[in-house]
């Protein structure tokens, strides 16, 4: 397996398409192209169809699958504000293509288009439109009835409103549903950073009705709220009233859960008067959750202790990678260019990297498929 990447900030859109595909087809040293991914900036938006085109005349890509999206990533560059285009090339890394959409019915709605095949453990990259796809139903799907596929990806996030999306499928350009790709499950790795630090302590859901906590430990959850603000230092206590999150332990069987164990979900609201908070997700009694804080020093050191796990567990030398990151990352979260992708690029050592900002990531986490916000979610590629 080989990798390539690709980037152009022509003007022109058919001309930045074929610079692009030139520059990440040098990098596989003569082999096929077998799977080609690719990202074009907002700017090009109008004239998707002719990035594709000349993509497509360059190389000749039999599977290939991308999106128009707020910002693409190349290389150790995050492009957020000019235009850009990126191609990901791969040689001997067989793909399947895909499209699916979703029909609303009286009782409810139906995925069609493609069907998942519960026999194996592949991977599906996916890129949904956030306007006609809930690609929450796809997952909840996926982990009830085919446990064991993994999905990885983000929500497109270069249309500004319904029916706006650019997404690439081989030689096609659609504006609705999502498109993907089927890939050998044993070749990749998933990586999800969730930007978050714990804070306080763990606790046991008591009482729970829905996405509505009402006792953590035998007390409101306000209550405990109180307690861990009232020994934090000045800067800590503002940290926390401006970005708590919550997180909720996916594998129960862990003695001692830690960063990376989570999955983070917002904290909606509080009801003073009962001390009850709202999550974005639904809870059991006798989960176990802790509150969270993002900030951008946190999701520094989570980027880097995620990357670390998951170098430690990689079978071969990595190859190269898709990386999806929230739209809410990059200069807002940072204060400057580039951090995800120089970070990444970096510590595996000047691996092939490309991807896009999306507005909500997919990623796994403890074996299960998940949605995702203000997180970095990538697919390594090993030898």
């Amino acid at each position: 397996m080989r990798i390539g990447v690709g980037l152009s900030t022509a003007p022109a859109a058919s001309r930045a398409g074929e610079q692009a595909a030139v520059r990440a087809r040098e990098q596989l040293a003569g082999e096929a192209v077998s799977l080609a991914m690719l990202f074009v900036s907002r700017a090009h938006g109008d004239e998707a169809s002719a990035v594709l085109a000349g993509v497509q005349r360059t190389i000749q890509a039999p599977a290939l699958v991308g999106c128009v999206a707020q910002a693409v990533v190349a290389g150790r560059r995050e492009i957020e504000n000019e235009p850009a285009v990126a191609v990901w090339l791969a040689s001997g890394l067989p793909a399947e293509t895909f499209r699916l959409n979703f029909v609303r019915t009286a009782s409810g709605g139906l995925l069609t288009g493609y069907r998942f095949d519960k026999q194996t453990r592949d991977l599906h990259l996916l890129l949904p439109d956030a306007h006609s796809f809930p690609a929450h139903v796809l997952l909840q799907h996926l982990n009830t009835e085919l446990p064991g596929i993994v999905t990885m990806g983000g929500l497109v996030s270069g249309a500004p409103g319904p029916d706006s999306s650019r997404l690439f499928r081989d030689a096609d350009v659609v504006t609705s549903g999502a498109v993907g790709v089927r890939l050998p499950g044993l070749l990749s790795v998933p990586v999800v950073s969730q930007g978050c630090r714990p804070i306080g302590y763990p606790y046991i859901v008591t009482g729970a009705r829905g996405s509505l906590i009402t006792e953590l430990g035998g007390r409101p959850p306000v209550q405990r709220l109180r307690e861990i603000i009232e020994v934090l230092p000045p800067d800590e206590q503002d940290l926390f009233m401006h970005s708590l999150q919550i997180g909720i332990v996916v594998d129960e069987h862990l003695a001692a859960p830690g960063q990376g164990d989570f999955l983070i979900r917002g904290v909606l609201g509080a009801d003073l008067p009962s001390g009850a908070v709202e999550i974005g997700e639904a809870v059991e009694v006798g989960t176990t959750v802790q509150f969270q804080v993002r900030d951008a020093v946190g999701a520094d050191r989570d980027l880097r202790a995620t990357l670390a796990r998951a170098s430690a567990e990689l079978s071969g030398d990595p190859a190269g990678a898709l990386l999806f990151t929230c739209t809410g990352r990059g200069r807002k979260m940072f204060g400057v260019a580039d951090h995800d992708a120089a970070t990444i690029v970096d510590l595996l050592g000047g691996i092939p990297l490309a991807g896009c900002f999306a507005t909500g990531e997919i990623g796994p986490i403890a074996g299960r498929n998940a949605l995702h916000g203000f997180t970095a979610s990538m697919a390594l590629f090993v030898e």
